[in-house]
């Protein structure tokens, strides 16, 4: 009976644990909605599952939390944005903006929610990442011009207060109306579609994790 016990614990330890369970040298925090949660697609292949992966392939010794809840708005990240900060990253990442221009809420109100959201980081001394998003056609010029500019006018504030701050203009580039790169539902990337965002947003990523203290 020992020696089974033995070869057991042999057996196990062994065993190659997951990416998260492991120990790393730095915390990337992504906090964000559907996008960021993996809505619609097979466990460990989300935003952060590939992102992780992509790092710690080119030698990054990077741990990636998902801190995503789908539906979730600007509003709904600023509300929980203290709390999962709990976790101590050394940086962070923020993607809303998706559901704020489905439901055609007020790009004023998600200015103010987007300070409210880097405030809160920055007062941590935290360098983060803002991605984008771009409001549907069909909203209206006016309301996409006001919806971009709310982005532009937070992360103008933001770098005042602190130059450790990267704008990444659309989180969805390269993978946004592109049949073969989303989900039935035509919002959602795709495994594919994921790996699409995760290369072209990897320059900004590393960008931030540089400013990182550690």
């Amino acid at each position: 009976m020992r020696r089974f016990l033995s070869i057991l614990l042999v057996m196990l330890i062994s065993l190659p644990l997951p990416i998260q369970a492991l120990a790393k040298d730095k915390t990337l925090l992504v906090i964000g909605d559907s996008l960021v949660a993996g809505y619609g697609l097979p466990q460990g292949v989300a935003f952060p599952d590939q992102l992780q992966a992509a790092l710690n392939a080119e030698g990054a010794d990077v741990a990636v939390i998902n801190a995503g809840i789908s539906g979730d708005t600007m509003a709904g990240g600023a509300s929980r944005i203290a709390w999962s900060l709990a976790d101590q990253p050394d940086a962070v990442m923020v993607v809303f903006g998706g559901n704020d221009a489905l439901r055609g809420l007020s790009p004023e109100n998600m200015r103010v929610q987007l300070d409210a959201i880097l405030r809160a980081i920055q007062d941590q001394q935290l360098p983060v990442l803002v991605a984008g998003m771009r409001a549907p056609l069909n909203m209206g010029a006016n309301y996409g011009q006001a919806f971009d500019q709310a982005f532009l006018d937070a992360i103008a504030s933001a770098k005042n207060r602190s130059s450790a701050v990267v704008f990444y203009p659309f989180f969805l580039e390269g993978v946004a109306l592109n049949p073969e790169l989303n989900q039935d539902d035509g919002i959602h990337p795709n495994i594919s579609g994921v790996a699409v965002i995760v290369e072209k947003i990897l320059p900004a990523v590393r960008a931030v994790l540089a400013q990182t203290q550690k």
